[in-house]
């Protein structure tokens, strides 16, 4: 077997998303370690590779075994280390909630940083909701993350653990999200869910913040029909999706020292989306239809 047969493929995205520039120094996390839920593609793993490339010993969980372990294998390769433990798993479960925790204490013997950045949601008008499309969501984006919370709480309680942080990628929800209201329920509940406990947990060092996320160019746009996608470079000011390496910033900074002073905050990156812009992921209905107002 040659050499190049033992390294970690990466993909022309992978190879630009390991090389992309950063404003935060190597060595940032050293001896940290941080668990990135759903990193298996696309913000998740733009936010482990930024935490491997600052020297973090890595905890990543996601549904799809293959592409948890492809991770896995390219960030210990950014990181020069075996310090990466990929764990197959659904936060949906309390039980596998559990275990991912269990086996990070088990490697690690504690944790720093929990992002949560496993979620979903699909883009259909509120009518047209499922029983179970909207639980699915609900379950996915707002149980999970709380499960995913407090199991991380309770063991740094337990440890007496200081000056740990959680970080949610949730969503831009202050105009409301028409085309997606099961997520705009989720992630107003889980941002709110973050304020109360950031106060709850302050007395023992626990720092909660949330991102509002908006259009963020991502295999997340996969989610939504091809004759949709243009739209959403209209959905804020800029007149343009953000990127992965945006999000992954921006938990960085609030997860660093650089964000010491910062709890109980939802940061909007968004582009201005909160303020101005036309968001409709399930198409405009006919009736805000401009064309159909001049007709």
């Amino acid at each position: 077997m040659s050499a190049s047969d033992t390294q970690p493929k990466f993909g022309p995205g992978d190879k630009a998303l390991a090389e992309l520039p950063t404003v935060f120094r190597k060595d940032l996390f050293a001896g940290k370690v941080v668990l990135v839920s759903g990193a298996g593609s696309g913000i998740g793993k733009a936010i482990a590779f930024l935490y491997a490339r600052l020297g973090a010993r890595l905890v990543i969980c996601g549904r799809k075994p293959d592409a948890l372990e492809l991770c896995a294998e390219q960030l210990r390769a950014l990181s020069g280390g075996d310090d990466v433990l990929a764990y197959p798993m659904t936060i949906r479960d309390p039980e596998q909630v559990d275990g991912l925790f269990e086996a990070t204490w088990n490697r690690f013997g504690t944790l720093d940083v929990l992002v949560n950045n496993a979620g979903g949601q699909f883009a259909a008008h509120a009518m047209d909701f499922t029983e179970k499309g909207w639980n699915a969501v609900i379950d996915t984006n707002l149980n999970g993350t709380w499960y995913m919370m407090h199991a991380a709480a309770r063991r740094w309680v337990r440890d007496r653990k200081r000056g740990a942080s959680i970080v949610t990628i949730a969503a831009a929800v202050d105009r409301g999200l028409p085309g997606m209201a099961h997520t705009a329920a989720s992630r107003a509940g889980v941002i709110a869910l973050s304020k109360t406990v950031a106060v709850e947990w302050a007395e023992h060092d626990i720092r909660v913040n949330c991102i509002g996320a908006g259009a963020i160019e991502s295999n997340g746009f996969n989610n939504y029909k091809e004759e949709h996608v243009g739209g959403l470079f209209r959905t804020n000011p800029m007149l343009r999706a953000g990127d992965v390496q945006d999000v992954a910033e921006a938990v960085i900074y609030l997860t660093a020292p650089s964000g010491k002073y910062i709890t109980g905050e939802t940061i909007n990156l968004d582009g201005g989306m909160v303020l101005w812009g036309d968001f409709w992921p399930a198409g405009m209905p006919d009736y805000f239809d401009p064309g159909r107002a001049a007709a």
